[in-house]
């Protein structure tokens, strides 16, 4: 008898959907994996369902959701960027599901920290918008002159296509605190994916700890690739992934 492949959720990042991880996705299931790339509340086929009320919360709602509904088990779980919260929370509610975590240029929380203790650049975003007519509102970060581009994508074509995929974030996602106090969620093995290609100056990453919350030394991988690495080196991140 042979083990059934692994199932990858990979969960996207703020302003983002599913559509994200596209490239990353197609390599997997060409290797006859199981992947499922849900677009959280808010984003992508969802984005008609953004309020004020939508927060870390929900998105932790939606991939617990997915995982239940579908009956997942030893999946490897991946979250890009803001998604480290949500991935961190997933995995506090249903820890003997998940094989692996695997944080892709991802946030890394403690419990009870938000998206902004964790990147207090995130403050600012909502600043910006307090005087407007929806100030809950965040819209997405704008595209930068080359080597920055748009979230580290810097292709015209894919730009332009990573444009018509965004849309706004919820304040309260960057503002509700993630939970992690599940003693099963630090046994699970965590993997970490660093993009060290062109950042903006004012963003400032948080260090890995040398040891995961299950006594391990940390497995840190780098790209040399802007953030949104799924969409600028996808084959990578795929050997990473099945590396992980």
């Amino acid at each position: 008898m042979t083990n059934s492949p692994t199932t990858y959720v990979l969960v996207h990042g703020a302003w983002h959907d599913g559509q994200s991880w596209n490239r990353v996705a197609s390599l997997l299931t060409s290797r006859g994996y199981r992947v499922f790339t849900p677009s959280l509340t808010g984003h992508g086929d969802k984005a008609h369902l953004l309020t004020p009320e939508v927060g870390l919360t929900t998105h932790v709602d939606d991939v617990t959701g997915l995982v239940l509904e579908h009956d997942l088990d030893d999946i490897v779980l991946v979250g890009h960027s803001y998604a480290g919260m949500v991935i961190s929370g997933v995995a506090n509610r249903i820890p003997a599901r998940i094989a692996r975590l695997v944080y892709l240029d991802a946030m890394v929380p403690t419990h009870g920290e938000t998206a902004i203790d964790v990147m207090p650049r995130t403050q600012s975003m909502i600043n910006g918008v307090a005087d407007s007519a929806q100030p809950w509102r965040i819209p997405p970060l704008p595209e930068l002159p080359a080597p920055l581009g748009l979230f580290g994508v810097t292709d015209p074509g894919d730009i332009a296509w990573l444009k018509a995929t965004l849309s706004d974030a919820s304040a309260l996602c960057f503002q509700q605190p993630v939970e992690m106090d599940n003693p099963e969620q630090a046994l699970i093995p965590r993997t970490h994916v660093l993009c060290t290609g062109d950042e903006p100056e004012d963003v400032t990453r948080r260090p890995v700890p040398k040891l995961q919350p299950n006594g391990e030394p940390s497995r840190i991988h780098t790209l040399d690739t802007g953030h949104d690495a799924m969409i600028t080196k996808p084959v990578e991140v795929c050997a990473l992934l099945l590396g992980s």
